[in-house]
């Protein structure tokens, strides 16, 4: 792991990918300087030009054929997910493919959804047309993750392109190769200069992007940066759309399937080693069935082994925050059901699951990102949603009941709910994905996602001209009295 260490010592025009489970070097990519992105941003105008100009199906053809480019080399796409991240190479295939599904979604569906539309003018105004149009933003900047460095940045990589914009993308520090695969066979199927274009770098070259000329901004990352990339745009006006973190909660209801429960729980909170913003953190159960629970999850749970089933930290430093939240949950009383605080052995974490962990306990409180559960015993599933919702973060949850899950999940503050199943809602393009509170703002996916990347602008147009004058210095009193009337007659009832 030492050389991991070395990443941000490198001469300031390279930069070096390694592998998160042996340290080896893997990949050199070029550490893009500000003047460098600046210029990038630059030429990525005169294509979002050429590009919102040309036709729904036009732009969408490219894009279908940029999905099917990379359906047919996911294999070796795959391999390179899983050489930088050290997730398995079955999840990185599953990651590319939805990936891909997501960028024929958004191809096929943006002129349904960014089509004008006609809008009634009122009866004042019978005389004009109104229509509001979708216009794309211009160049849309998107700073990506390394956990799931396809699926996530796709969410808006995909949609903004579908939407007429161009497109600069800096993937993770920790996982350049993939962004220059995407950039690669992006280019196979588009000729067109400047209109995808991948900045490998540094954190200094994502901060070059948020102040080049860009016109919109998506950040991926923790709450505590994005914060900062918000106050960032801010100075110049520019909008952002934030993907944060999570403390997702599953609640576990009396009437709950257990089995399946506990089944696709574990799998929520320990794939990809916990290293997921919508990964389970914290279980409510109701103490009627909590016993019962807890021995089935603890039980798949001992079975895991790690290198096998899940791969290693992608980024060392996140071992240290794991490490102290389960010394903070052992200590503040917590009981080990699976694994211990020697858990942690790099560059791998085996599976932990506590109980009876204090809700004020950082590992109650805090993202760990990491393969560590917590489950707490309620009396009611109305103490599971006050405790659910009582913290900073929004993202997503998952219900088991199957009776009372639409009723439980309507009561949770968060963006996306998952019942008697998790992670679900991520793979559906037809639906938004994002978060409230500290979890960020803005969506990605769905129609949702395809509007985040334009803006309306409403469009007038006199048809015939009429007696009654509102725009005007010679307006009458006898129009104004009509006016008066007219108001009154129309709202006056209420």
């Amino acid at each position: 792991m030492e050389q991991l260490s070395q990443v941000f010592e490198l001469p300031s025009s390279e930069l070096k990918s390694f592998s998160p489970i042996t340290g080896e070097v893997i990949g050199t990519y070029h550490n893009f300087t500000a003047p460098e992105v600046h210029s990038i941003v630059e030429k990525a105008h005169q294509a979002a030009r050429v590009w919102a100009a040309m036709s729904f199906r036009a732009r969408g053809k490219i894009l279908k054929k940029w999905a099917a480019h990379i359906l047919r080399n996911s294999d070796e796409f795959a391999a390179w997910v899983a050489k930088e991240t050290g997730k398995p190479l079955s999840d990185a295939g599953l990651e590319v493919q939805i990936a891909a599904s997501h960028i024929t979604w958004a191809a096929t569906h943006a002129q349904r959804y960014l089509i004008s539309q006609r809008r009634a003018s009122g009866i004042l105004l019978f005389n004009l047309s109104t229509r509001v149009e979708r216009v794309p933003m211009g160049v849309v900047g998107v700073i990506g993750p390394w956990n799931y460095p396809v699926f996530i940045p796709m969410g808006s990589i995909a949609y903004a392109l579908a939407a007429g914009n161009a497109v600069v993308f800096k993937p993770s520090e920790f996982t350049p190769g993939v962004g220059h695969w995407l950039e690669k066979t992006f280019r196979e199927v588009c000729t067109m200069e400047g209109l995808f274009s991948v900045i490998t770098g540094a954190p200094e070259t994502g901060k070059a992007l948020t102040e080049s000329s860009i016109n919109k901004l998506s950040f991926t990352g923790s709450t505590r940066t994005a914060k900062k990339v918000a106050q960032a745009c801010a100075e110049r006006m520019i909008p952002v759309l934030l993907e944060c973190g999570g403390k997702d909660p599953v609640l576990v209801a009396p009437d709950a399937n257990l089995s399946k429960a506990a089944e696709e729980t574990l799998w929520c909170a320990m794939a990809n080693a916990g290293q997921s913003c919508i990964g389970a953190e914290r279980v409510y159960v109701h103490e009627s069935v909590a016993d019962s629970f807890i021995a089935k999850i603890s039980e798949m749970a001992r079975a895991l082994v790690p290198g096998r089933d899940y791969g290693p930290a992608t980024m060392p430093a996140q071992l240290n925050v794991i490490q102290k939240h389960i010394d903070d949950a052992a200590k503040n009383g917590g009981t080990f059901m699976v694994g211990n605080t020697d858990s942690v052995k790099p560059p791998f974490v085996e599976p932990v699951i506590l109980v009876d962990v204090p809700e004020e306990s950082t590992s109650v409180t805090d993202e760990t990102f990491g393969p560590v559960l917590i489950i707490n015993r309620v009396k009611t599933m109305e103490e599971a949603i006050t405790k659910a919702n009582a913290t900073r973060y929004g993202l997503g949850a998952s219900v088991w009941s199957k009776r009372h899950g639409r009723a439980i999940a309507s009561q949770l503050q968060c963006g996306m709910v998952a019942i008697n199943a998790v992670f679900s809602f991520a793979a559906i393009a037809s639906a938004p994905f994002g978060g409230y509170k500290d979890s960020g703002s803005g969506r990605i996916h769905g129609p949702e996602g395809l509007l985040e990347f334009t803006y309306a602008r409403t469009v007038v147009k006199k048809r015939f001209n009429i007696p009654i004058g509102l725009t005007t210095f010679n307006r009458k009193p006898s129009t104004d009295r009509l006016i008066k009337r007219l108001m009154v007659l129309l709202h006056g009832r209420g």
